[in-house]
């Protein structure tokens, strides 16, 4: 093989490795630009007490939140990049009205304390979904029926109220949330690979990231909740 082969060869490595790259970075990107308008959200909306003030407006959220979800997941490849962009964009800052609530119920420390605890693990176990050589396919899969499940315990334990049920549903939804995390990084790291190869290109690879960061968004956001209920110290007042 000449030189001039060669040469082409390794630039189109380096083009596909640069493309895995830049697709990761975009969709994490995304989800830390996504946690931080529900941060920044939460906390502004909490100083102002909109939702003290409007008793009916979280269910109001909560349908708008959904709805969001449901139209980024089930239609993105009927939207432009741009509209989904939107999309997410406005599903942070719903969502991040929606959680200030939390400081009404937590301590502040408490709810910093939980963020950063489940950024360590985040992490951690993302990183894992990365690194690791073992396909996850089968562990995610039983993770979203264990999630189904806690769904349903917790529905069940708003009407019998019980202590040790809720420490149990906490405690396994921090477990599943974790195993989800690592499961969707490698999914993402999949669809990473598939870009560099030239799979998909252009629109379609922003749609992507933007899906991938709304499922890591979700991830982190579900195991903060989780961290917070096991963790959390209440306001007395």
């Amino acid at each position: 093989m000449d030189q001039e082969s060669l040469r082409e060869i390794s630039q189109g490595n380096a083009t596909a490795a640069d493309r895995q790259r830049t697709f990761f970075n975009r969709v994490f990107g995304w989800m830390f630009a996504g946690l931080g308008i529900s941060a920044l959200l939460a906390y502004h909306t909490a100083k102002s007490g909109v939702l003290l003030k409007n008793p009916n407006l979280p269910v109001l959220l909560l349908i708008a939140t959904f709805a969001l979800v449901f139209v980024l997941t089930l239609a993105i490849n009927k939207m432009s990049a741009t509209a989904a962009t939107l999309c997410f964009i406005g599903y942070a800052a719903l969502n991040g009205v929606m959680l200030s609530s939390l400081l009404y119920v937590y301590t502040l420390s408490s709810v910093m304390q939980a963020f950063c605890a489940t950024a360590l693990m985040f992490g951690a176990t993302g990183l894992y979904g990365y690194v690791t050589r073992r396909d996850l396919t089968s562990a995610g899969s039983f993770f979203f029926m264990a999630l189904i499940g806690i769904i349903i315990a917790s529905l069940l334990n708003m009407f019998f109220r019980s202590g040790a049920l809720d420490f149990a549903i906490s405690i396994l939804g921090v477990i599943i949330f974790v195993g989800l995390t690592a499961y969707d990084v490698q999914k993402i790291k999949q669809l990473a690979l598939a870009h560099g190869d030239g799979a998909f290109d252009g629109e379609t690879a922003e749609k992507a990231s933007i899906l991938g960061a709304l499922t890591l968004y979700l991830d982190f956001i579900n195991l903060f909740l989780y961290v917070l209920r096991f963790l959390g110290n209440r306001n007395d007042r």
